[in-house]
């Protein structure tokens, strides 16, 4: 079983690292499950994309505001947020690391 607070300080210090800003490592793959530990740093964001069938948000650290027309939200360490079926993005307000969980039809 993998340790999402070890995950997480790994990742974030390789988003800190990284020119991109962020890291990800996909911790689960079970078809139409998949489950994303992903990293960003402060001021990162991750453009506009389609929304997957059914997902949602878990923020393990820091702040992040998910983007989308209908609305956009902030999320603070510890809050869930299920992802709008609707094309979205993410930017991370502070360093951040989130859970994405996803289901694919």
């Amino acid at each position: 079983m993998d340790d999402l607070t070890a995950l997480a300080d790994e990742h974030l210090a390789a988003a800190r690292a990284s020119a991109h800003g962020r890291s990800a490592h996909r911790l689960l793959h079970q078809e139409p499950l998949r489950q994303t530990v992903i990293a960003l740093t402060a001021g990162t964001v991750l453009d506009e994309h389609n929304a997957p069938a059914a997902a949602s948000l878990l923020v393990l650290r820091g702040r992040v505001r998910l983007t989308a027309a209908s609305g956009d939200v902030e999320v603070g360490a510890g809050g869930l947020q299920p992802v709008p079926r609707e094309r979205h993005g993410l930017a991370a307000l502070e360093d951040a690391v989130v859970l994405l969980t996803t289901v694919n039809e």
